[in-house]
Order: C-alpha cells, then sequence, then structure tokens
C-alpha cells in the first residue's frame, strides 16, 4: 500500500510549509514582505558568521552551490546581501550582509521567537526541547 498523509515525510513537509507560510506572512505583516523564508538559508548563516565563501554557505544551509548561488542572487537583488571576489582567492565569491539585512535580523529574531513560544505552548518545555532534538537527529540521516 503506498503511504498516505500520516506518513512521516509529508508530515515533516507540511509541518515546513505551514512555518514558511507563518514566517512570510510575519515578515509581510512587519513591512518585510520581499524576504522569503528561503532567504534563511542565506542569512542565518551569515548572521552566525559573515563574510562567507559560496562553498561554505552551501556547506552551512546544507544546499548544493547551484541553489544557494540562486537564492544568493534573489537576497542580493532584494538588497539583503553584497558580493565581492575573494581577495585570498579571485575565484572565490565572498557574501557579506547589508544593512538592511543586519537589521532585518531584530525583525526575524521576534518572528521566530514568537513561532517557538507558540509551539512550546502547544507542546510544554520538554515536548519543544524533544521536537527540537528529534529534527536535529532527522536531519543527521
Amino acid at each position: 500500500m503506498p503511504p498516505d498523509t500520516t506518513n512521516l515525510g509529508f508530515l515533516l513537509a507540511k509541518a515546513s510549509q505551514r512555518w514558511n507560510e507563518r514566517l512570510a506572512h510575519a515578515f509581510a505583516e512587519r513591512g518585510h514582505g520581499e524576504v522569503r523564508p528561503s532567504y534563511g538559508s542565506v542569512l542565518l548563516p551569515l548572521w552566525e558568521s559573515d563574510g562567507l565563501r559560496i562553498g561554505q554557505l552551501a556547506e552551512r544551509a546544507r544546499l548544493s552551490k547551484q541553489t544557494l548561488t540562486t537564492l544568493v542572487r534573489l537576497c542580493e537583488r532584494d538588497g539583503l546581501v553584497t558580493t565581492s571576489r575573494d581577495p585570498d582567492d579571485g575565484r572565490a565569491t565572498l557574501v557579506t550582509l547589508t544593512e538592511r539585512a543586519r537589521g532585518f535580523g531584530a525583525v526575524a529574531a521576534e518572528v521566530v521567537a514568537g513561532l517557538e513560544t507558540e509551539v512550546e505552548r502547544r507542546l510544554g518545555p520538554a515536548g519543544r526541547r524533544a521536537l527540537e532534538a528529534a529534527l536535529q537527529e532527522v536531519m543527521e540521516l
């Protein structure tokens, strides 16, 4: 019998989809409607360590270089990052946050904290910690 809508993959995908819908809505409400949830794959690693090479970003985001390059171009178009040649290796591209993206970091932190609070209200503190641990393990499959 084929899988149905109770299989783990479907549930993970739909939970992620709902999370991203909520992010996009909250960003738009705060005046950042151009920021797509997928930009997190670029922005989150850069908020941790600005000025990464495309390859480093791809590794941290767990995406191919090609996919990451597309996301970087979109982020650059929307004024969130700039790209430049790495002075240590002219073949490599460095990605750097703009002031706009640094300012948006506070908005993103507020929105994510709100969503995490909602999850904790539904699951309780232990349930939230268990969910985080379980998702970390699933990411390592």
